[in-house]
């Protein structure tokens, strides 16, 4: 399915002023068409016919059943079959269908909606009713209906959306979360049963409507800078200026609270605040902090440990006469150093996730560094690992590091330079990695199944429990060895 802006693209020569005007409508409507329990289409001229529209957006209401539950995105139609497109387009006002049309064997009656830009009409909207439920009016439904009368007429005139508008439009408060709807003086004149509930949890304790919310508002905020803010804002609306909606807190409670001005046809007729009570999501939220912070503390204390660890192994090295055992806990104090490294990456990140490319760049250098007092050799890496689940990681970084330390270690004589290399590529289904180097080559008779090596014996079992993936250990073209892992990423 085309976007938006590719059929305006495609079937328009519209400037990028009118453009944007559009995607504004698209961000906004979804109001208009709860408060009028209509659909709304976006529907363009032509340039193949004066009476010719093409339909490049749709959105359903959802305090009523749809009129059109087919896609009508893409769909034609002509002055013929809806006249008052053309209408609206020619006269540039809101032109009504008083006898309605049956479509898909559904009663719709039709509106047309002007879209107005710099004086100019550039699409048309069409505020399309079901009329096969009839629905009994209610003060709900007349506060509703007459705010998006308001608006609509705002949009004919061309100053609704504004552009400061839309920022955040998307997680402003709904229809439904609740609304209030105030008189030119600033009084309430209606609030839905769930603004009313968002104020009562606030603490207002008596009905809204007669009052200034203004000034109930004001009162109820505990924070004397966030009741001034949210106060101005009300005030802007009525004022005929828009403004982005913004949290109030009192008494625990977390409400968001939009203003918007309704000015059609630049008379003052108030303003529309929209409220939607926010409290339990919020202490969701700071669960999830919290919980997210006790994991990278945790994360923290593990790399402590086995830092700790490392150092008592670094010291009982220093201490210990034999080679062999000297040697074997210098391995160990590398095994764990490389696991510590996860945890510090996982310590400072909140996603149990790991930047795998900035994590074997700091492993890489150490693995050198303490391989061998005569190895002359260097180690880079090729390709990007890119971000793995820490639970992928940990394993990954102990194999690469056994396995670039066992070439490091066996593949070049004492004192000769040479080079190893670890080449991956990410592809969708996973990850090959590559460990080569240019030394002598494997020796005579090696098989990677008899290998007694404690190194090559760790990779395979971290590579068949944890990684489900296998070792292939090869010649290299060109010269030396070439240790192959292909590592499944799909379904992980």
């Amino acid at each position: 399915m085309s976007t938006l802006s590719e059929l305006l693209a495609e079937h328009t020569r519209l400037g990028a002023e009118a453009v944007e005007h559009l995607k504004r409508v698209v961000a906004e409507w979804q109001l208009l068409a709860d408060m009028s329990f209509a659909d709304f289409l976006l529907w363009i001229p032509l340039a193949e016919g004066p009476g010719a529209f093409l339909c490049v957006a749709q959105v359903r209401p959802t305090t009523a059943p749809t009129a059109h539950s087919e896609d009508m995105v893409t769909a034609r139609a002509t002055a013929v079959e809806i006249p008052q497109l053309r209408r609206a387009v020619v006269e540039g006002r809101i032109c009504r269908d008083e006898n309605p049309r049956w479509h898909l064997d559904v009663p719709v009656r039709s509106e047309t909606i002007p879209v107005r830009v710099a004086g100019s009409v550039v699409a048309v909207l069409s505020r399309d009713t079901n009329l096969a439920m009839p629905r009994v009016p209610s003060p709900l439904e007349i506060a509703y209906l007459g705010s998006a009368s308001d608006l609509c007429q705002m949009v004919a005139d061309g100053t609704f959306p504004a552009k400061a508008a839309v920022v955040g439009a998307d997680t402003s408060p709904r229809a439904g979360d609740g609304l209030i709807r105030l008189d030119a003086l600033g009084l309430v004149a209606y609030a839905s049963p769930n603004a009313l509930s968002a104020y009562h949890r606030l603490g207002h304790a008596s009905d809204l409507v007669g009052h200034s919310l203004t000034k109930a508002t004001r009162d109820l905020v505990t924070d004397p800078f966030d009741a001034a803010e949210v106060a101005a804002r009300i005030g802007s609306a009525l004022d005929g200026r828009h403004s982005l909606r913004m949290e109030v807190r009192a008494r625990g409670a977390v409400l968001l609270v939009r203003a918007l001005p309704l000015r059609p046809r630049g008379d003052a007729a108030g303003a529309l605040v929209l409220v939607r009570d926010v409290t339990d999501l919020r202490r969701r939220d700071l669960a999830l902090l919290s919980k997210d912070a006790t994991i990278r503390e945790i994360h923290h204390r593990v790399k402590n440990n086995l830092q700790t660890v490392a150092a008592l192994l670094r010291l009982q090295a220093r201490r210990t006469a034999i080679p062999e055992a000297r040697r074997a806990l210098a391995e160990s104090v590398r095994r764990v150093n490389s696991i510590a490294l996860v945890h510090e990456s996982l310590s400072v990140s909140v996603a149990e996730r790991v930047d795998l490319d900035e994590l074997v760049d700091k492993v890489i250098p150490a693995i050198g560094d303490g391989a061998t007092a005569e190895s002359r050799a260097k180690v880079r890496r090729e390709g990007s690992f890119g971000e793995l689940p820490a639970a992928l990681a940990t394993p990954l970084v102990l194999v690469l590091t056994e396995l670039v330390h066992n070439a490091l270690a066996h593949a070049f004589d004492p004192g000769v330079a040479g080079e190893v290399v670890v080449a991956v590529t990410r592809t969708g289904e996973g990850l090959d990695v590559i460990i080569s180097d240019d030394g002598h080559g494997l020796p005579e008779g090696f098989d990677l199944e008899k290998s007694d090596g404690l190194g090559l014996q760790i990779v395979q079992t971290l590579l068949d429990s944890e990684l489900d993936s296998a070792l292939e250990i090869r010649p290299r073209e060109g010269g030396g060895t070439e240790a192959v892992i292909t590592l499944p990423l799909a379904g992980r």
